[in-house]
């Protein structure tokens, strides 16, 4: 019996030859004829695909070797009225920023609703008992304004923080866990704190936002309120609180939780965010939809500063607002400053 062998050299001509008959099949514009083997294929498209599943490792691999030699910060604000409705359809000419009392040129300009990474930080100390349920639909509620392309976590803390559930944009995951938590212990506020903002280096959004849900000061931690304090000044993220205390004159109150309103506000305050107190449980939920109604009613800013020292000093910001005849009194509220890098 005789064997036919085809050496590659061989296959490799036949190929050549089957592609050259197909390419004179087609007219000079590249159109096949009548009969012609080749499909024209869909219209080019400007429109970007979006991706449906994680990039190639590959890919990841080359984007960690990208370098950006330009700065830009991002300056989340929020503009109300005095009753505290949110003043929305402002464009950039209505916005002046400055960095250090020198007016900076804003770059980049939006008030769409982007996509955010979210860190829950929610107190389950033993004074947390009968105030657990309403929080826990307080959750639900800031939940139900989320984007399809939000990603949330969750640190739970008490005598200790821990990290329960990693970056998800699965909300059930989160408001599954969160029944499951039982409250007992210390309150580590601050660990807590900690550990959701060292979490969001890991965060795919440029939006970042916490949730802190607490009844009471810090009273187990290991990190003090001036180390968080500096964390939360370098970080690019806003924090938002939730505070349920007991009236001053509550017997029984302990001195952190006496000071449990004044931490949680120094926190906010540093990042553009909010903290509500609140006496009656019965109101958390509702706070908690005000408070995700207002992330979704921000403008982003960016600037590149024109301080381009690498120093690593603290540059406060400041926001003004023009050529807002006709909306009568309207104040903004933004991010106090940042720390320049120091390389």
């Amino acid at each position: 019996m005789k064997r036919l062998y085809i050496t590659l050299g061989t296959f490799t001509l036949l190929a050549l030859l089957s592609v050259t008959a197909l390419l004179m099949a087609a007219d000079q514009d590249g159109k096949p004829q009548a009969g012609g083997g080749i499909d024209p294929g869909p219209e080019v498209l400007t429109t970007p695909r979006t991706r449906t599943g994680p990039a190639p490792e590959s890919i990841l691999d080359r984007r960690a070797d990208i370098r950006i030699d330009k700065q830009m910060v991002l300056v989340p604000v929020a503009v109300t009225t005095p009753t505290g409705q949110y003043v929305t359809g402002l464009d950039k000419e209505n916005f002046k920023l400055f960095e250090n009392n020198v007016e900076q040129q804003i770059e980049s300009f939006t008030s769409e609703d982007a996509p955010m990474s979210v860190g829950v930080v929610f107190d389950t100390s033993g004074s947390m008992g009968n105030k657990l349920q309403r929080s826990r639909q307080a959750v639900a509620e800031f939940m139900k304004s989320a984007n399809p392309e939000d990603e949330f976590l969750l640190v739970q803390f008490n005598d200790q923080a821990e990290l329960t559930v990693h970056f998800t944009p699965d909300t059930e995951q989160i408001q599954n866990r969160l029944m499951f938590l039982q409250s007992r212990g210390r309150t580590a506020l601050l660990d807590g704190v900690y550990m959701a903002m060292n979490e969001m280096k890991k965060a795919r959004n440029p939006r970042k936002a916490i949730l802190i849900i607490s009844d009471g000061g810090d009273n187990s931690s290991r990190y003090t309120q001036s180390e968080v304090r500096n964390f939360v000044r370098e970080a690019d993220v806003q924090i938002y609180a939730i505070g349920i205390f007991e009236a001053a004159g509550a017997r029984g109150r302990t001195p952190e939780e006496a000071d449990g309103p004044d931490l949680l506000r120094d926190l906010a305050e540093q990042t553009g965010g909010r903290d509500f107190e609140v006496d009656n449980i019965g109101e958390m939920p509702d706070v908690a939809a005000k408070i995700g109604l207002e992330l979704r009613n921000q403008y982003m800013l960016g600037y590149s500063p024109k301080n381009k020292d690498r120093d690593g000093k603290f540059r406060r910001i400041q926001v003004k607002l023009v050529k807002t005849q006709g909306l009568g009194q309207i104040s903004p509220r933004w991010r106090l400053g940042y720390y320049a890098p120091t390389q």
